[in-house]
């Protein structure tokens, strides 16, 4: 072997090595851009989450992965409003109201079917009840306020009825939100004896002296196939004016979204086409909670309470 040669074997182990290295050093590092790459993917993703385009702790929703919490339209986050019209109570909530003035613990209860109960929503936190109790601690800060969720899948109106005693008197409350009306149209039901049950159902919550809101069923697909839809939204609208009691027109509302506002179902409902998701859920607290608010600070019902403790009304945001 000649000396060129043996040097060259001396430095080929060397070399080899130096390779290695060089190889692992940039598997290394390409390895923790991509993390870094993916951690600040993420953490965009849960900037952009809320989807409300709003300020306060009730326009934030799930960052999941994978969950339906951020509706785009375009590039653009949604933008959670609705016609003044429609997001205001015609009646003032007067048993809310005298609470909240003399600085007295709040309670609200939700009973209702599957869309109370948060079919759609990602978790527990994203349901309209417990956005609602966000919103309003926010717009009323250090006053003690309780919504309880007392929705369950699949009920109608009689079976809703059935757990007044035990799910909504038992708490007394001086507010109640009723969603009614879809399972109803959704099982081909006839309206005439759901009337009855209607009336009957906000005279025994009025005698338990709650305030009483009404919620009409949602805008999506799967309730639009039904032939009696427009009767039902009709029919509760109707025993709301008959019975003295306010309603949230949550149909109105999301049909504005669709049809003035152009977003497509995919923003607010869930892929089953019948629930809503956290982005329409949140956006139900928030104008829920606006219209709640206003109809307890109302100058017009002041005599009814004591006008010298009546908080001011909190900014509608």
């Amino acid at each position: 072997m000649s000396i060129k040669q043996t040097k060259f074997a001396g430095h080929a182990p060397a070399a080899v090595a130096a390779v290695i290295l060089a190889v692992q050093f940039f598997a290394l590092h390409s390895d923790s851009a991509k993390a870094q790459m993916s951690a600040q993917s993420l953490s965009a993703q849960s900037l952009s989450a809320p989807g409300l385009n709003a300020q306060g702790p009730a326009t934030q929703t799930s960052a999941v992965a994978g969950s339906n919490a951020k509706p785009v339209v375009g590039s653009a986050p949604a933008t959670c409003t609705a016609p003044t019209d429609l997001a205001r109570f015609e009646r003032p909530l007067i048993h809310t109201m005298r609470r909240l003035a003399n600085g007295q613990p709040l309670t609200i209860v939700a009973i209702g079917s599957s869309s109370t109960a948060g079919a759609g929503a990602s978790s527990p936190d994203t349901t309209y009840p417990s956005r609602l109790a966000v919103e309003l601690r926010t717009r009323f800060p250090g006053r003690e306020i309780t919504v309880l969720n007392r929705g369950v899948n699949g009920e109608e109106t009689d079976n809703m009825m059935a757990r007044f005693a035990g799910d909504v008197l038992a708490a007394h409350p001086q507010l109640v939100l009723w969603q009614i009306g879809t399972n109803s149209v959704l099982r081909d039901h006839p309206l005439n004896p759901h009337a009855v049950q209607l009336h009957d159902g906000i005279e025994q919550l009025k005698g338990a002296g709650a305030d009483v809101v009404l919620i009409d069923p949602q805008f999506a697909p799967a309730v639009l196939a039904k032939s009696e839809t427009s009767g039902m939204v009709e029919q509760i609208a109707l025993a709301a004016k008959q019975e003295d009691v306010d309603l949230f027109r949550r149909f109105a509302v999301m049909r504005d979204w669709h049809d003035v506002q152009h977003l497509s179902f995919g923003t607010f409902v869930s892929p089953d086409q019948l629930h809503m998701n956290d982005w329409s859920y949140a956006c139900l607290a928030k104008l829920l909670g606006g219209a709640i608010a206003e109809a307890a600070t109302r100058p017009i019902a002041a005599a009814s309470v004591r006008p010298a403790t009546i908080s001011a009304r909190p900014d509608v945001h």
